[in-house]
């Protein structure tokens, strides 16, 4: 078999521009859903050039699950004081919680600035220094490819956080650990979905494309089983959509599904229960995770085409 050279090209061959041809390539839905793969992001509600004050910046948005507010700022060129300067500046202006800095290069004592300031915030911030390149093969299309530089560390910032909570139980402790371990098997497994951070919550959410409705992993450990499940946020019409298509989501998950419309309540829920789930004999924690993670993915699979 002849193999070809992987080749990486001027990313100016390919975008001339930052604002007219990398954010305008950027902001497309399937160009941003990759970046948002890359940082584990569900990258949302994307608008470009934000004004902040006199000045705008390139791509605003927002996490699906968390809610929180992305700013993203493309600088195809070596990173530089000027550049750095502004992106906390935006990120004052706009109230964003997760700041994504887009560059050609990362000089190193700019790598070092990112590191400082995720290392000296809580996980009420998270910044994100992310190299583009460009790539060919013999006469190919350009590929563009995003590595990640800096990033925070989502286990150590939530320890972090939640450290200062002195009053934190032993039931907590067992779900951060849970959730640290399920993020161990994402990674192993080539994260089939975009990881969330470990936190002390009963519940792990994984965005489906729409913000109407998300999976969501729970813990419920005084039944001793798992449940994952569809919530549909508020929007009982929605619901009786999917339920309408009961037996064919069914047949995509390949088991049958608890639905439950919460009459009393705006949410609503379809879901699996998974038995086993023991804080205090953690063996089967992996059968139990991989289990979940099947789950998560043929629920995802299944419901998708009646959003």
């Amino acid at each position: 078999m002849k193999l070809g050279k992987l080749k990486e090209i001027d990313i100016r061959s390919v975008w001339s521009h930052e604002q007219y041809d990398f954010s305008k390539w950027l902001a497309t839905e399937e160009n941003i859903k990759e970046l948002g793969d890359t940082l584990n992001l569900s990258l949302t509600d994307v608008e470009t050039e934000k004004f902040v004050g006199n000045y705008r910046c390139d791509i605003l948005c927002k996490d699906e699950i968390t809610g929180k507010a992305v700013l993203i700022e493309n600088q195809l060129e070596a990173t530089n004081h000027d550049h750095l300067g502004k992106i906390i500046t935006y990120a004052s202006g706009l109230d964003a919680s997760v700041v994504v800095w887009i560059v050609s290069s990362a000089r190193e004592e700019h790598a070092s600035a990112i590191e400082w300031l995720n290392k000296h915030t809580d996980d009420e911030l998270s910044f994100f220094l992310v190299e583009v390149h460009a790539y060919t093969i013999g006469d190919s299309e350009p590929a563009p490819m995003f590595k990640i530089i800096e990033q925070p560390n989502d286990f150590v910032k939530s320890i972090k956080t939640i450290s200062k909570n002195s009053d934190i139980s032993d039931t907590e402790k067992n779900r951060l650990e849970f959730w640290t371990q399920l993020n161990d098997v994402l990674e192993k497994r080539n994260k089939p979905f975009n990881k969330r951070k470990p936190s002390t919550d009963h519940w792990y959410s994984v965005a489906m494309g729409s913000s109407e409705c998300h999976i969501s992993i729970g813990l419920i450990n005084k039944e001793h089983r798992i449940r994952v499940g569809v919530w549909v946020t508020d929007n009982k019409d929605l619901f009786d959509h999917f339920y309408a298509h009961k037996e064919e989501i069914e047949l995509g998950c390949g088991f049958e599904l608890v639905w439950d419309r919460l009459e009393a309540k705006k949410a609503s829920l379809a879901c699996i229960y998974i038995e086993g789930l023991d804080f205090d004999n953690q063996n089967n924690y992996p059968e139990l995770i991989n289990k979940s993670i099947d789950c998560v993915i043929a629920m995802r699979d299944a419901f998708k085409p009646f959003i």
